[in-house]
């Protein structure tokens, strides 16, 4: 799926059309899929094209948080919000994978030389 693609639908979901403030969410989507997909590798930048939609949804989320980033509670005219943490829910993340290796013995032998 291209950016534009993922702006195109992120569009759609949450009638927002600042495709400034769009990239940016899909940009804090992005990194912490990656952070999660990737704990002990850095420099890794594009999302697997399996957690695009992903991607998209987090942003979403995020969209729907501005304005109230952080907040565990309120309650206005029988309207309730709590939010599960103050950035990204772990729940969203869930169907990350992480990567990790185990390194073959020849590479534990160089480190320790």
């Amino acid at each position: 799926m291209t950016n534009e693609q993922m702006l195109e639908i992120l569009t759609a979901r949450t009638g927002v059309t600042d495709t400034t403030l769009l990239e940016a969410y899909l940009e804090d989507a992005a990194q912490a899929i990656i952070n999660k997909a990737y704990p002990f590798k850095t420099g890794i930048e594009t999302v697997p094209a399996k957690y695009q939609r992903l991607q998209v949804e987090i942003a979403v989320y995020l969209v729907g948080k501005m304005g109230a980033e952080g907040q565990t509670m309120h309650i206005e005219n029988g309207i309730h919000r709590t939010y599960e943490s103050a950035s990204i829910p772990n729940s969203m993340l869930k169907a990350v994978i992480p990567l990790a290796k185990i390194p073959s013995p020849e590479v534990v032998e160089d480190a320790d030389t």
